[in-house]
């Protein structure tokens, strides 16, 4: 396996494997892998012949009160996790490799994609993530990329980006990964002390209430939200940021629960650990 640090190196690369036929699959990370990291690159490696991984903490996508400096991060660690999984590339930059002196240029996507969710509580936050997947995809320029399902607002603000300007790189939604106890994996789990755990649960706890409740004909979505609501602050430590339904395809709220419905979740644990999580609510039958 490869690690190769600037951008050049990594497009030289890519150029080389564009020459000899060989399907270039990308994950876009920001490290500190875990099963759900690996399970992306897995499904990279199964639909193109070289997987390239990058490994970059953004800091124009983080706010000015968020955890850029305390985020966690573990190189060795990484390099082996991706190695195991038959990694061919670990492209990880330095914050001035991908902003040098003088850079000045981002890409925004249209507000009806980014104003809400996690948008509204976190301005400027996709202006930095369409920034540098856009960076990212001009430097490897792969085939296809892998996105996680847990940002599901990130994976449809990539998806009509990618179309939007024509970025010729088909992008793969791969299911939420989870904890044998439910749990979303992220790598901001690691924040969670062992009691603030139990509170942490509320998310997919929630998800699984709202699918009983509908399977049983509660279909209004105030009336499910005020449900969700009463059940998450009911766990010690937690602060709703927001429970929304909302279409799959356009993230706009909806007033009744149907087929292409998603139950998007941000919750903090004590102020200081933000958690997300989302799924359909519709029964899989019904869909």
């Amino acid at each position: 396996m490869k690690i190769l640090r600037s951008p050049q190196e990594m497009t030289a690369w890519s150029k080389e494997q564009v020459v000899a036929g060989r399907a270039i699959g990308f994950v876009p990370t920001m490290g500190f892998f875990h099963e759900g990291h690996l399970a992306l690159m897995r499904r990279a490696g199964e639909l193109a012949d070289q997987v390239v991984v990058s490994l970059f903490v953004n800091p124009i996508q983080f706010g000015p009160k968020e955890d850029l400096t305390a985020y966690p991060r573990d190189f060795e660690q990484d390099q082996a996790l991706a190695e195991s999984v038959g990694v061919d590339v670990i492209f990880a930059p330095e914050p001035e490799d991908m902003y040098p002196a003088g850079f000045s240029s981002t890409v925004t996507v249209g507000e009806e994609l980014t104003r809400q969710l996690c948008g509204a509580s976190r301005p400027g936050h996709f202006v930095g993530v369409a920034t540098v997947v856009t960076k990212l995809f001009n430097i490897v320029r792969p085939d296809l990329a892998v996105f996680g399902e847990k940002d599901f607002q990130q994976l449809a603000v990539i998806r009509r980006m990618t179309e939007d300007l024509n970025l010729g790189v088909e992008i793969i939604g791969h299911p939420i990964i989870r904890e044998q106890d439910g749990l979303a994996m992220s790598s901001r789990n690691t924040y969670l002390r062992a009691e603030e755990r139990e509170a942490a649960l509320s998310l997919s706890r929630a998800l699984a209430r709202a699918r009983k409740m509908v399977a049983e004909g509660e279909l209004h979505t105030e009336r499910l939200r005020a449900v969700l609501e009463e059940f998450i602050l009911s766990f010690a430590g937690t602060v709703v940021d927001y429970i929304s339904f909302v279409d799959q395809f356009t993230l706009q709220p909806v007033a009744e629960v149907d087929k292409d419905t998603v139950l998007a979740l941000a919750v903090k644990i004590n102020g200081k650990v933000r958690l997300i999580d989302n799924g359909f609510v519709m029964p899989l039958h019904e869909r």
